[in-house]
């Protein structure tokens, strides 16, 4: 498990060889190999290295979609 802080979380955007992470309730996901995410993006509406918490509360889902995700540590 790692923790990060949200400046390192940034750099963790999918882009440039990149993983991809984002954050929700304070718990951070990997969604590299995620189909969803491309080039850490998902529908060009979120984008990893965020804290997603509040976007989330905005999505046509809820937050059932992480259970199925890899929790890598938390955002600190």
């Amino acid at each position: 498990m790692v923790d990060l802080t949200l400046d390192e979380l940034k750099k963790s955007n999918g882009k440039n060889g990149n993983p991809s992470y984002l954050a929700y309730k304070g718990v951070i996901y990997d969604v590299s190999d995620s189909t969803w995410f491309t080039d850490g993006e998902h529908f060009d509406i979120h984008s990893c290295g965020q804290d997603l918490t509040e976007e989330i509360s905005e999505a046509p889902h809820d937050d059932d979609v992480f259970s199925n995700i890899q929790k890598i540590g938390k955002l600190i």
